[in-house]
């Protein structure tokens, strides 16, 4: 397998999400026509593994293979059966009381990587994942209507002391932007 096969397998399990040919071809320096051969290459070689590569309209993504389905859903049924734990439950309060935010954003607020948590969310349902009307490369994160539901609330205002921890995290926020100019402007 060629080189840009290779880079192109590893942005697709880094990102975990579909990719645009364009942004293969921005990130690699590659013309669209040499994304488009890799991709082929790389489809080949992927024939008698357990992953595929998916492609819709402008986008590819790597998938697990549809002989190992079973298997997979069993492992989402284990996955679906465990606690939250406490990563999971400040994520999901993060979407909830800040409104939909990027995963930069969650991984602002949380001061770690917040990536494998949101899969978490994802996969049970509880959050979804927007297009950022900022950003068209990323993406937002929101609480779902099951998730809404399953807490007894019509909307995220009803939350317990809403208007308070809303206020809270955007005053962490706000504060830690600042401190973060102020530091720049010293240097």
């Amino acid at each position: 397998m060629n080189k840009t096969a290779q880079a192109i397998e590893a942005i697709l399990f880094f990102k975990g999400e579909p990719v645009s040919i364009s942004f293969l071809a921005r990130m690699l320096k590659k013309t669209d026509v040499d994304i488009a051969s890799a991709i082929r290459e790389l489809k080949e070689g992927l024939h008698d593994h357990g992953m595929t590569l998916m492609e819709k309209d402008d986008e590819i993504a790597l998938r697990t293979a549809g002989d190992h389905a079973a298997l997979i859903a069993d492992m989402k049924k284990e996955e679906l059966t465990r606690d939250l734990g406490k990563a999971g439950l400040e994520t999901l309060s993060i979407i909830l009381y800040r409104g939909p935010a990027t995963r930069a954003e969650i991984d602002f607020i949380r001061g770690v990587n917040s990536t494998f948590i949101l899969r978490g969310l994802l996969i049970r349902g509880l959050v979804e994942k927007i297009p950022n009307p900022k950003d068209a490369r990323g993406f937002l994160y929101r609480p779902t209507f099951e998730l809404l539901a399953y807490l007894g609330v019509s909307s995220v205002a009803e939350l317990p002391q809403y208007d308070t921890v809303k206020g809270d995290i955007t005053t962490f926020e706000t504060a830690h932007i600042e401190k973060e100019d102020h530091g720049d402007a010293e240097e």
